[in-house]
């Protein structure tokens, strides 16, 4: 008799649904709908629940994303309960197809950034939903894909979000030289069904918890106002340079806005420019204040 155990994940959305033996091996599954679960009579089932984004199989475990219509802790022991049954009667969670070993065509291209150091690598498939930001082989308990790439010895720094991947080199190392065997080990690394990031074991920190809605209802006026200008305007060019920008704080006796630089943008010769030049005069401009500061801080 299988025993599911209810796990929480650091994605409020997000919760694990653990078995004590793997259910897959080697490959993980991801289902966005109902059209999507032919191989999976279990994902299917649990598509029939209305309150169900997606589905996650992988090792031992079925992670579930909710919609916001309802919170996990109505219904997750309806859900473990739903799973326990179904895979105790035998139903088949995953059907693994012969030529399941087949590759998934994956295309894999280089982009320069404003900053030298960084080469952003960007993928035809999502890579993960939240951000995961690596300065050491430590930092990758969540992401095989980083931890494997520390293992070149010229990779300083990883920063992984949404379909792209920015690395961050030592001086030793010319990007001319190792571009190409970077981006060949990255395409074969998600051609073989490994995982790059597993959300469930992203480490809450402050700056995960200030892109949960509750953080931003609870800030003044003025600083919902940064942030939709930082997310609207700011952020999709950033991120097309391979980079992540975030609201840090906003003082209003000072005027003074700080903002988190992440990826490319972290230590970037031009951040400094961009930032005065671009985010504060729009800023000055969109909120109509002259007196407003921004002050960078590289994460």
């Amino acid at each position: 008799m299988h025993k599911i155990a209810i796990k929480e994940t650091n994605n409020p959305l997000i919760i694990k649904f653990e078995l004590e033996e793997f259910i897959v091996k080697n490959q993980s599954f991801e289902f966005k709908n109902i059209d999507e679960t032919k191989n999976s009579p279990l994902a299917q089932q649990l598509f029939y629940l209305p309150f169900v984004k997606t589905v996650y199989i992988s090792g031992n475990f079925i992670a579930i994303e909710r919609f916001s219509i309802v919170e996990w802790k109505d219904v997750q022991d309806e859900v473990a309960e739903q799973i326990e049954n179904f895979i105790n009667s035998g139903g088949v969670i995953v059907k693994i197809e012969e030529n399941s070993t087949k590759k998934t065509p994956v295309t894999i291209y280089a982009e320069n950034t404003p900053n030298p150091a960084v080469l952003k690598f960007v993928s035809n498939k999502l890579l993960t939903k939240t951000m995961v930001e690596c300065k050491n082989i430590d930092d990758t308990v969540a992401s095989p894909l980083a931890k494997e790439l520390f293992k070149f010895p010229f990779i300083k720094e990883i920063f992984i979000d949404e379909n792209y991947i920015s690395i961050t080199k030592f001086e030793v190392a010319n990007w001319d030289d190792v571009t190409l065997e970077i981006r060949t080990f990255i395409k074969e690394f998600i051609e073989n069904g490994n995982i790059v990031v597993d959300e469930s074991l992203i480490v809450k920190t402050k700056n995960h918890k200030k892109q949960q809605e509750e953080y931003f209802d609870k800030l003044d006026v003025t600083s919902q106002q940064i942030i939709n200008i930082l997310e609207e305007y700011i952020k999709p060019a950033v991120q097309s340079d391979g980079g992540n920008i975030m609201f840090e704080s906003f003082d209003p006796t000072e005027k003074r806005v700080k903002v988190i630089l992440q990826g490319a943008c972290s230590g970037c010769p031009s951040s400094t420019f961009t930032l005065k030049n671009g985010i504060e005069n729009m800023l000055k401009d969109m909120l109509k204040d002259q007196d407003i500061k921004v002050e960078a801080i590289n994460a």
